[in-house]
C-alpha cells in the first residue's frame, strides 16, 4: 500500500503519526472482504456462495466494514514500522480511526521508541566507598535480637507493662446513648502501636480479671478519618497477661542457636556476618553513586511505559491494591524512573562493551550453586530453569561484569564510616 505517513509529534521517545491509506487500497480490500463473505455466508433462498454481492454487502455491511478496518490498520502498521525503521518500546496505540465512504482510511498511531543511548563518557568519575567498621555495640544488638527470637511468653499475675502481651475484651458503643455491647477479644503487645494510646493506658491500669470503663479520645492521625478526634466510652476487661522471657546470653544459648562451641564463637560469627553485610552495602553504595554520575553525564530519555511497568512491579511487591495506584504512582514515579534509567544504562554498557553473560558464565554459576548445595549440577540447572530463575542469574552476572568494568576505569576512594 502506498500509505501516507505524517509526523504530528516527535518529543523524546514519543511519536504521534497520522497514517492515511489511499482510497484505491480501501476499495480493493472492501472488494476482497465482500467476496470472502459472499463465498461463505448463507442467505435465505440462495445456495451457499451464490447470493448476489450487492445483497451480501448490504446485509453484512457493518461486519465487512470492521474487518476492512482491522486488516488495513494491521497492514499499514507493518508498513509504517518498515518504512520508518522504528524500534518500538511498547505496544503502540491506534486512535481517531476515520473510515468514510469514498474516502481514504486514516488513523493516528501513538507509540514510544527505544531511545538510542550514546555513552560519550564512562570514565573519569570519582566516588567514595564508605569504610564500614562493625562496632561492639552492633554485635551486642544483633545478639540481643537473637535472644529475643528465642524468648518465650509466660503468664504473670501482675499489672501489665510495656512489652507484655495481653488478652483483653474491648467494647465501645456505636454512638452516644447506646448500650455497651459485648466485648470483642483482642491480643495486643503493649507499646507496639496495635492499640491507640488511651486504650493502652487503660489496660496498664488493670490487674488480670479487672474491668474498667473510661472515655477515650481517638488520635488526630487515626487511619479512619471519620473517627479522628472523637471521644468514646470504652470498656476493657483484662483477661490475661504474658511476659516475654529471653534466655541468658551464655555458652548454652550459643549452642542452641547453632553449631557453636560457645558464646565467643557465636560472637565471632555474628561479627563476621555483620562485616559481610557492611561490605555488600558499601559495594552497593559505590555502584549506585557511580551509576548516578554516569547517568548525569550521559542524559537520555526514558519511555514512560517502562516507568509504569516498574511502578506495577513495585505495587505487586508491596501488595498495593489497584485503587491506590494513582497515589502510589505519584509517590514512587521518581524512584521507578531512576531504577529504569539505571537498568537502561547497564544494558547499554553491556551491549557496548560486550559484557553480557554467556551460556558458559551461567553454567559455571549454576555449577557453583550446585557445589554449595552438594547437588548434581544438571538437576540444579533443571530446577532453576523450571522455576524461571535462569534469566535472573544471567542478569546478575551481567551486572557484576558491568560494575567490575566501571570500577576498573573510575576512581573509588575510601571514605568515612557509613
Amino acid at each position: 500500500m502506498d500509505i501516507q505517513i505524517t509526523t504530528k509529534k516527535s518529543d523524546g521517545v514519543e511519536r504521534l503519526l497520522e497514517v492515511s491509506v489511499p482510497l484505491l487500497a480501501v476499495r480493493d480490500e472492501e472488494e476482497k472482504t465482500a467476496k470472502r463473505y459472499a463465498a461463505s455466508v448463507r442467505l435465505p433462498g440462495f445456495r451457499p456462495g451464490k447470493a448476489p454481492a450487492a445483497m451480501v454487502r448490504k446485509r453484512f455491511k457493518d461486519a465487512i466494514r470492521q474487518q476492512v478496518i482491522e486488516t488495513l490498520v494491521q497492514e499499514a502498521f507493518k508498513e509504517v514500522m518498515e518504512r520508518e525503521k522504528l524500534d518500538v518500546a511498547a505496544q503502540p496505540h491506534v486512535h481517531d480511526v476515520k473510515f468514510e465512504d469514498d474516502k481514504p482510511l486514516t488513523f493516528e498511531l501513538h507509540l514510544e521508541v527505544r531511545p538510542k543511548i550514546e555513552l560519550a563518557r564512562t570514565h573519569g568519575f570519582k566516588v567514595a566507598r564508605g569504610v564500614t567498621t562493625v562496632t561492639d555495640e552492633q554485635v551486642s544488638e544483633q545478639l540481643e535480637t537473637l535472644r529475643d527470637q528465642k524468648a518465650t511468653w509466660a503468664p504473670v499475675e501482675e499489672q501489665p507493662r510495656e512489652g507484655d502481651m495481653v488478652k483483653v475484651l474491648l467494647s465501645t458503643p456505636q454512638k452516644d446513648g447506646d448500650e455497651m455491647p459485648e466485648g470483642s477479644p483482642y491480643n495486643l503487645v503493649l507499646g507496639g502501636g496495635q492499640a491507640i494510646p488511651g486504650i493502652e493506658e487503660l489496660v496498664m491500669e488493670l490487674a488480670p480479671g479487672e474491668t474498667k470503663e473510661r472515655v477515650v479520645r481517638w488520635p488526630d492521625d487515626f487511619p479512619d478519618e471519620s473517627q479522628r478526634g472523637q471521644s468514646k466510652k470504652v470498656r476493657v476487661t483484662l483477661e490475661e497477661v504474658k511476659r516475654k522471657s529471653a534466655p541468658p546470653l551464655d555458652d548454652a544459648f550459643a549452642r542452641e542457636v547453632g553449631d557453636f562451641d560457645g558464646l565467643d564463637a557465636l560472637r565471632t560469627a555474628v561479627r563476621a556476618d555483620l562485616e559481610e553485610h557492611a561490605t555488600r552495602d558499601a559495594d552497593a553504595g559505590v555502584r549506585s553513586a557511580l551509576l548516578d554520575q554516569i547517568v548525569d553525564a550521559n542524559p537520555f530519555d526514558v519511555p514512560p511505559s517502562w516507568v509504569n511497568r516498574m511502578i506495577d512491579a513495585y505495587m505487586q511487591a508491596y501488595q498495593i491494591p489497584e485503587e491506590q495506584r494513582r497515589q502510589f504512582a505519584g509517590e514512587f514515579s521518581a524512584v521507578a524512573e531512576k531504577q529504569v534509567r539505571r537498568d537502561m544504562l547497564i544494558d547499554a554498557l553491556a551491549d557496548q562493551e560486550q559484557l553480557k553473560a554467556s551460556e558458559k558464565d551461567v553454567d559455571e554459576r549454576v555449577a557453583k550453586v550446585a557445589e554449595q548445595r552438594g547437588a548434581d549440577p544438571g538437576q540444579v540447572y533443571a530446577s532453576l530453569q523450571k522455576a524461571g530463575r535462569l534469566p535472573e542469574i544471567e542478569r546478575s552476572i551481567t551486572e557484576e561484569k558491568v560494575f567490575e568494568w566501571l570500577t576498573s576505569r573510575n576512581e573509588v576512594t575510601n571514605g568515612t564510616d557509613l
